[in-house]
């Protein structure tokens, strides 16, 4: 394989990553919440940025566009729901567009919710997803402008994606999405375990992002909002119902 993912800590608890294809010296940023430091983490890869792919409007995740794509002449591809706030784009993309990258392709995922243009980048070549706020370790983003169905619909899209994909989310937020997890799921068992590795982990500051689709789907209390157990244990509603639930507690748990 040609493709290589670098990983690297910025601002207070976001992940930067940079995509790059050694066969066609193609490098791309997955948002850009601190221009320098993309820059510098490019510089000291010896890799040229000549895409920036955006996941949604926040600031930090598409704050330093405008500074990478200034020193870097890239081209940036952004949600086409979510243009109107991002600056300096290029492309604008929805579900089932695709991206070239290289030999590669990335399959646009709609996973709007957390914003409503809200989207996700897959590459089933190589198994990886670049899902931003929507799916975390554990969690999902916080609902700013989606609804309970879209949100929900949006997570069953990545529910269907191959059970091997990794996911990279763009923040560390998996020992306090644990605590939450363990209370919501309290007799998952594959969810205990998981909680303990994580502590260890994070005791030690080491990273607990990315992660994968299939210990997610068997330990995340947001993509099993459709199991039975779990939904009778938040109200017996459906998937929607147990979702919204989960994300209005979860809102609120201290």
């Amino acid at each position: 394989m040609t493709l290589e993912v670098h990983q690297f800590a910025c601002l207070s608890d976001n992940y930067g990553y940079l995509l790059h294809d050694s066969a066609s010296g193609e490098t791309a940023c997955i948002d850009t919440p601190d221009a320098e430091a993309y820059l510098r983490e490019a510089a000291a890869k010896g890799w040229t940025i000549t895409q920036i792919w955006n996941t949604h409007w926040h600031p930090d995740h598409a704050g330093g566009n405008e500074a990478i794509k200034a020193a870097t002449g890239c081209k940036i591809i952004a949600p086409a729901a979510d243009a109107a706030r991002i600056a300096g784009i290029d492309r604008t993309v929805a579900q089932g567009d695709t991206v070239p990258f290289g030999a590669y392709t990335a399959h646009v995922i709609d996973v709007g919710g957390h914003t409503l243009g809200h989207c996700a980048y897959h590459l089933p070549e190589a198994a990886v997803a670049f899902v931003g706020d929507a799916v975390f370790a554990l969690g999902c983003g916080r609902m700013f402008e989606g609804t309970p169905d879209q949100f929900w619909a949006s997570l069953s899209r990545v529910k269907a994606l191959p059970v091997e994909t990794t996911l990279y989310c763009a923040h560390e937020y998996t020992a306090s999405n644990a605590k939450f997890a363990l209370h919501a799921d309290p007799d998952n068992a594959a969810l205990a375990a998981y909680a303990a590795e994580i502590a260890d982990k994070r005791s030690r500051e080491e990273w607990t992002v990315p992660t994968r689709l299939d210990r997610e789907l068997a330990t995340n209390p947001f993509l099993r909002a459709d199991d039975p157990a779990l939904a009778e244990r938040w109200g017996g509603g459906s998937a929607v119902e147990t979702f919204a639930a989960l994300r209005s507690a979860k809102d609120n748990f201290r």
